[in-house]
């Protein structure tokens, strides 16, 4: 069994970090800006990265029991696969949450300014639920072998309810939860600041963002149907499926800051997650008879998100203002940062899995080191720092190349 010290040292870390951006970043009620939330994005990106390297060495050598919690040992380049493919499905999955959050905030009309204690709530949540969801999807899985087709049979379904799904938005006051909350609790009509309670004469009111956390916290449960049986699919290892969960939640609340501005423009995405769904689903119902390799996975999860945003900016291209309208050349310049979005998410998204895998596979006994040079040249293609080394690297082997001839020409 895995040691309760790694779960204990997870779990401290995460709640630190919580603690670090509500009670010092975030302290202050203000607007998050599109920038700062990027750069919040590329941070909890780059640390799921670095924490998959650290996966790589926990498997690698077994540390406190790492890596036979599912019955057989997994080795540190089979442990780091699997994470990065988890961490990058239910990162792909959770796009489709960002759209429902929007329509929740612009329907309660939440001023820009109280959704980051919305969202850093309903994280805390929904952190709590889907820890909940693995352990008993986990224990299912262990007692009953046929519970995988079962969850996949539930992705095909899902994918399939996307597909034929109208463009009709839902109805926020429909939903079940919330009128359940209007029945307990008094509602006031306007926001009090970025309270979830207040005293109306003498009697506790809920005000319009406690019932916004509501919808949050309760789309999560919804998608979490969706995503925790998606994540069996790449592993069954308890500590993967609830860290790449972990990673890919965390870094949602600045997903969205960053991305729902943009988010009529990426009109394809939507389908991406339906064909991602529906191979997830066939990958399941195949584990025991024609199981599907993990790197062909991560492949086509990649694959598919690629086609989804090249597919969005040429599509955004397209939708022009007419010929000498005066919006014709905003148009045109929004289009060329979607493209220019788009290309440099693909590349970072391929390259640095390249780059990981790449560095990984160093300390195998047959090292493939062809990978981190590909990967390099893959990030060189949108990044100057990534250029710098790969042109560092070139002038590396040409000296030590040079070097060779010289000795063997003496």
């Amino acid at each position: 069994m895995l040691d309760v010290a790694v779960w204990a040292g997870f779990l401290a870390f995460v709640l630190g970090l919580l603690a670090l951006d509500l009670g010092v970043f975030h302290r202050e009620t203000r607007a998050i800006r599109t920038g700062e939330a990027l750069a919040w994005a590329g941070f909890y990106v780059s640390l799921a990265l670095a924490f998959n390297v650290l996966v790589f060495f926990l498997y690698d050598r077994n540390w406190l029991g790492v890596g036979v919690s599912v019955g057989h040992p997994l080795d540190g380049r089979t442990a780091a696969l699997q994470f990065l493919t988890g961490y990058l499905l239910e990162q792909s999955l959770s796009l489709d949450n960002v759209f429902i959050i929007a329509l929740i905030f612009s329907y309660f009309r939440v001023p820009l300014a109280y959704q980051h204690r919305v969202l850093f709530w309903g994280i805390l949540g929904a952190l709590v639920m889907r820890g909940a969801m693995i352990g008993l999807g986990a224990a299912l899985i262990a007692r009953f072998d046929w519970i995988i087709y079962v969850f996949g049979g539930i992705l095909i379904v899902t994918a399939v309810r996307m597909l034929l799904a109208g463009s009709e938005e839902p109805d926020p006051e429909k939903s079940p939860v919330i009128r359940l909350a209007r029945r307990l609790y008094p509602v006031t009509p306007d926001l009090h600041g970025e309270r979830f309670f207040v005293e109306v004469h003498g009697r506790r009111a809920a005000t319009p963002l406690f019932l916004v956390l509501l919808m949050v916290e309760s789309s999560d449960v919804l998608f979490a149907v969706d995503s925790i049986p998606a994540i069996f699919a790449v592993t069954q290892d308890p500590f993967l499926v609830f860290t790449s969960n972990v990673f890919a939640i965390l870094g949602l609340r600045n997903l969205y800051f960053a991305i729902a501005p943009l988010l009529n423009r990426f009109k394809y995405l939507k389908q991406s997650l339906v064909f991602i769904l529906a191979f997830v689903g066939v990958k399941m119902i195949l584990a025991h008879t024609q199981p599907i390799p993990t790197v062909t996975s991560l492949a086509v999860i990649i694959g598919i998100l690629a086609v989804g945003i090249l597919a969005s900016a040429f599509a955004a291209g397209r939708e022009t203002a007419p010929l000498g309208s005066p919006l014709a050349s905003d148009r045109e310049t929004l289009t060329r940062v979607t493209l220019a979005a788009g290309r440099k998410i693909i590349a970072l998204a391929i390259g640095s899995t390249l780059l990981i895998l790449g560095v990984a596979a160093l300390t195998l006994p047959r090292p493939e080191v062809f990978v981190v040079p590909l990967g390099l040249v893959v990030l060189a293609a949108e990044m100057l720092w990534a250029r710098r080394l790969l042109n560092r690297l070139r002038t590396e082997v040409r000296s030590v190349a040079g070097s060779s001839d010289l000795s063997k020409a003496k």
